[in-house]
């Protein structure tokens, strides 16, 4: 559906009434509505990847389940946010999302600012069901300002997107399949010998985890810049 044809519809969010335009997703109009759906691949400016599906949410009148992210709104829908099944199946990918990497929150730069553990604060995991993996991952701390640690990215591809759409360096890429994927940088060389990377740090403020972060920060000095992130929506508009 073309971002650019808008049509008027309406639908129930968690029972409410809402008006939409046709051409936004169901994490849009949530969004507008102040209604909080999880979500830690999207952010506002960027493509819609869906990978964390976070945001997955029930539509009465078909079992499947949908993620809010991609699915744009149609008239008629009646969307349920919030249930027991969902809030199983989100606890089951936040469990997942801790254990195929080494996530130590007491140790990590990003503590008591991490999106991945505000998630699971926020969703009630109090425990991790499935086994840990514990891979043994680089950390790259050649480049001069920034460090990435494998151990703590869940391929969000936050980096990836804001590189290629709002930088135009594209110096992010993913390489690999599955639990063996890594985020690399150019032809998975160091990241201090990119010679793509313009040193610009949108790829650290828009990281959700530890694994993207500036040196010198120690145990829970790693905050964001939130105010950074409208911003890349008004960037990309332009420089489309």
């Amino acid at each position: 559906m073309s971002r650019l044809s808008q049509q008027v519809v309406t639908l129930k969010i968690d029972g409410r009434d809402v008006g939409a335009r046709s051409n936004e997703t169901i994490l849009e109009v949530a969004h507008e509505n102040d209604i909080n759906i999880p979500s830690l691949c999207s952010v506002e400016g960027l493509s819609v990847v869906g990978s964390c599906r976070l945001c997955l949410v029930e539509v009465r009148g078909t079992s499947e389940l949908v993620s809010a992210c991609s699915t744009y709104v149609r008239e008629g829908m009646d969307i349920v946010t919030h249930s027991e099944r969902l809030s199983h199946y989100r606890q089951t990918i936040l469990s997942l999302f801790f254990s195929e990497r080494n996530h130590l929150c007491a140790v990590c730069v990003s503590n008591n600012h991490c999106e991945l553990q505000g998630q699971a604060q926020a969703l009630g995991l109090s425990h991790v069901e499935v086994a840990y993996r514990y891979p043994q991952l680089p950390v790259d701390a050649s480049h001069e300002r920034f460090v990435i640690d494998h151990n703590r990215c869940i391929l969000c591809t936050r980096c990836v997107r804001v590189c290629d759409e709002i930088e135009r360096a594209h110096t992010w890429d993913v390489a690999g399949r599955g639990v063996q994927a890594l985020v690399i940088t150019d032809l998975n060389e160091p990241w201090g010998s990119s010679e793509t990377c313009t040193s610009c740090g949108k790829c650290v403020q828009v990281c959700p985890t530890g694994a993207l972060f500036e040196k010198g920060k120690a145990v829970a000095e790693m905050s964001r810049r939130r105010r950074f992130l409208p911003y890349l929506a008004k960037t990309k508009e332009k420089s489309s």
